[in-house]
Parts: C-alpha cells; sequence; structure tokens
C-alpha cells in the first residue's frame, strides 16, 4: 500500500512498531492523515491481524482496513542486527509509536534515551493498556480486558447466557426486569 501525499500530516514520517490493534490503529490513523507510516513486521508471518478475525480466502478482513497507508518492512526485533537497523530508520523518522509492553523497547536498546540520542527531534508514543507505570504496567492489554474491568461486558449479551463481547452481532443487549 503506498502512503498519502497529502493531508496535515504529509511530510511527517512514523516508524510503527508493534503489533495487533492499538498500535497499528494509531499508525493507520496518522497514514489516513497524510504520514509516510513504515510498519515493522515480523518476517515470518508480518502482523497478527494479517491473520486475525473474520478472514476471506485465508485473508483477514480486518487487515486492509489497519494496514492502509502503511509501508511494511520485515524485521525480527529480538535480533540485534535487525535493532540496529529499527534504530537507522528511527533516525530518519519524526515519530517512534509502540505498543508492546512497558520497557520491551528499552531491553532492546530502542528506549527514547537510545533513540533520541541519534534523533533528538524524535517524538516517542507508547501505547499500552495500563500505562508505563503503575502496579498494572506490565500486563497486556486487550479490548476484551477493558470491557471487562470497566464494566461493559456486564450489561451486553443474552440473560441466560455469559457477558459476550461488545458489539458482538450475536450477543444481545440484556433486557431489564
Amino acid at each position: 500500500m503506498t502512503t498519502a501525499a497529502t493531508g496535515p500530516l504529509a511530510g511527517v514520517r512514523v516508524l510503527e512498531l508493534g503489533s495487533f490493534i492499538a498500535g497499528p490503529f494509531a499508525g493507520q490513523l496518522l497514514g489516513d492523515y497524510g504520514a509516510d507510516v513504515i510498519k515493522v513486521e515480523a518476517p515470518a508471518d508480518g502482523d497478527p491481524m494479517r491473520r486475525w478475525g473474520v478472514t476471506r480466502d485465508g485473508d483477514s478482513l480486518w487487515w486492509p482496513t489497519i494496514g492502509r497507508n502503511k509501508r511494511s518492512v520485515a524485521l525480527d526485533l529480538r535480533d540485534e542486527r535487525a535493532r540496529r537497523v529499527a534504530a537507522l530508520l528511527a533516525e530518519r523518522c519524526d515519530v517512534v509509536l509502540e505498543n508492546f509492553r512497558p520497557g520491551t523497547l528499552e531491553r532492546w536498546g530502542l528506549g527514547y534515551a537510545e533513540l533520541s540520542g541519534a534523533n533528538p527531534r524524535l517524538v516517542m508514543v507508547h501505547i499500552s493498556g495500563f500505562g508505563q507505570t503503575g502496579p498494572l504496567a506490565g500486563q497486556a492489554g486487550f479490548g476484551s480486558v477493558g470491557e471487562a474491568m470497566g464494566g461493559i461486558r456486564h450489561t451486553t449479551g443474552s440473560p441466560d447466557r455469559p457477558p459476550s463481547r461488545a458489539g458482538d452481532e450475536k450477543g444481545r443487549r440484556r433486557e431489564k426486569k
């Protein structure tokens, strides 16, 4: 997919690290507004969103939406050489967007302290389910977890069944008795 050449963020280059929904959705929005988004994906299978949810002929129906307006590069960030390539890419970007668990990039030598040394104007955006600090910071955050912790699961689904996901087409709103 190609990146939009116009829009309020035209000329802004974003390095998107991470996978699934939160980081890639933010990258999608930045790309929609014209940013040049470079998405880093695992070499073997790419972002899990390529296979997630409803599929047609083995292709996720989500991927064309969340992967739009991006260029992809395959890098295994668990490999030292790949991390050096990611750091070189970050030197040429305005924004690094990531949604790993807090501390992951720092352990890999790709934290703000390291990357901003070579690119002082860099903006680092962290997206996590429970923030970067605090008692739950290390926990994975998914929509289903947020729905459960926020209480919306209690109000969705059929009265005779366990709560369903918000927006589940098979779930029905509980009727008040």
